[in-house]
């Protein structure tokens, strides 16, 4: 679950809230998670337990997965690089029944090129995802950055990870290239994003966080944001309330 090494091509399903925090309430949750949890062994050394990520997402021309239509609504195709790294991730986010899967392959910067050539190479650790986005006709729609803070723990069900997430701003894209994002649009000037994530199972020291500061989890999508503040789409669709009422009664039947 840690960013820079964890180069594991697929990851298991798991559990993932969010939850909109207004900035009075990161600095008390941050103190909270340090006391709790350790940093995330693979953070930036001179940012303590944070470090920066930029991410380029995918959509089609009549943003499809924006509006959730059929399978485009339970994945996202994105690049993930974190801080100045030479190496970056290709991703897809699949949702289904409430839980996430990631599958990502590592790759260097320099060859993000390939994604330009119009048929996908075999011999390329990214063949999957190229021949996805073809396939689906996805293209770079915007570029994402923001500053997160993570700290982590292993429980008895498995890791855990709870993170906090500053300074999100995200540009227009429309190619595939990581420059820029840190002075675009600022989405979060009213609140902080912060994530809890673990397995099926939500761990005591989450129950005790979500009580503790009286916290309801929200469905927010950093991407939403983005294509609303930069005027690509006229505003944010609810999002179904069958999803909705998964994430609230993943915390409200676990409260203690």
């Amino acid at each position: 679950m840690s960013p820079y090494t964890d180069s594991r091509e697929n990851r298991e399903f798991a559990s993932e809230l969010k939850f909109l925090v207004p900035p009075a309430l990161c600095g008390p949750i941050r103190d909270w998670a340090r006391a709790r949890l350790s940093p995330d062994p693979h953070v930036s050394a001179d940012l303590g337990d944070a470090y920066h990520i930029t991410s380029l997402y995918f959509d089609t021309e009549r943003l499809d997965v924006f509006h959730g239509k059929g399978s485009y609504g339970r994945s996202k195709y994105r690049i993930r690089r974190y801080g100045p790294s030479e190496f970056a991730f290709l991703e897809r986010k699949l949702k289904t029944r409430g839980l996430v899967s990631k599958r990502r392959s590592l790759v260097k910067i320099d060859e993000l090129a390939h994604l330009a050539e119009v048929a996908p190479g075999r011999d390329w650790v990214g063949f999957w995802s190229h021949q996805r986005l073809v396939a689906r006709n996805l293209k770079p729609v915007c570029k994402i950055a923001y500053r997160r803070t993570a700290r982590v723990a292993v429980t008895s069900a498995g890791p855990i990870r709870l993170t906090l997430d500053e300074n999100i701003r995200a540009v227009a894209a429309s190619r595939v290239a990581f420059n820029g994002a840190h002075e675009g649009c600022l989405l979060s000037r009213d609140h902080v994003i912060l994530e809890l994530k673990f397995r099926l199972e939500m761990p005591e020291v989450f129950k005790e966080l979500v009580d503790t500061f009286q916290l309801k989890p929200q469905p927010v999508s950093k991407y939403r944001l983005a294509e609303v503040a930069l005027g690509l789409v006229a505003e944010v669709q609810p999002e179904p309330p069958e999803q909705r009422s998964q994430k609230i009664s993943a915390v409200e039947s676990l409260r203690p």
